[in-house]
Formats: structure tokens, C-alpha cells, sequence
């Protein structure tokens, strides 16, 4: 279920997903497809972990990659879950393909870093 708001979705994003819901900033993100191809992707790997767990390990890994990298920007775009969705945010077949935990082999993977 998609809901509207600018008041839930944090400054600096347009999207959030939490189960089952996907949080946009603006109705005109209804359309793009890229986005919400992201945001099912976090809904599909909230339910992998059982939802409470997934946000967990979000947030502990986000603290590591913030320490790691040193910037609110780089440690967002470095955590596992999110690399896995930029990666295949494009790829509107991705989540008819993908198979359980695909994050972990974005994990591990080293010197990969968005600018």
C-alpha cells in the first residue's frame, strides 16, 4: 500500500518502505517505477527477516558503515540491503527472479562505494 506524506518520509528521501506500506513525499512518486521498484524490494527483504529483525540489522549495519566511512551519505548507500536495491532497482523482472537473502552478496563485497 502506497501512502503520501511529507511529514513521514525523513528529509533528504523521497521514499520508505515499512511494512506493508511504502511511504512517498509526494503523490507525483506514484508514477516512478525505478522508486517503487526499490522500496518493494526493501518490503520483500522486511519479510525475509520478519520485519522487526530487518531493521535491526539495518540500523546496526548503518552504524558499521558509518564508522567505516565516515559520512551519513556513503553508509546509507553502503549497507546491504540498500546496495541490493540500488543495484537492481532498474530491473522491473528482480523480484520475480530473486532468490532468498540475495542481500548477503552484497555484504561482503569491499571498495564499493557510490559517490
Amino acid at each position: 500500500m502506497i501512502l503520501c506524506s511529507k511529514y513521514l518520509v525523513p528529509k533528504g528521501y523521497v521514499g520508505l518502505a515499512i511494512f506493508p506500506f511504502v511511504f512517498l513525499k509526494d503523490k507525483t512518486f506514484k508514477n516512478d517505477v525505478v522508486l517503487l521498484n526499490h522500496e518493494n524490494i526493501h518490503l520483500k527483504q522486511q519479510l525475509e527477516f520478519l520485519i522487526i529483525p530487518f531493521f535491526v540489522w539495518y540500523g546496526i549495519e548503518f552504524l558499521i558503515r558509518l564508522y567505516q566511512y565516515k559520512s551519513w551519505y556513503l553508509a546509507y548507500k553502503n549497507i546491504s540491503f540498500e546496495r541490493e536495491a540500488f543495484a537492481n532497482e532498474n530491473n522491473a523482472n528482480y523480484l520475480k527472479l530473486r532468490g532468498f537473502w540475495q542481500f548477503l552478496k552484497y555484504l561482503c563485497k569491499h571498495d564499493f562505494q557510490y559517490k
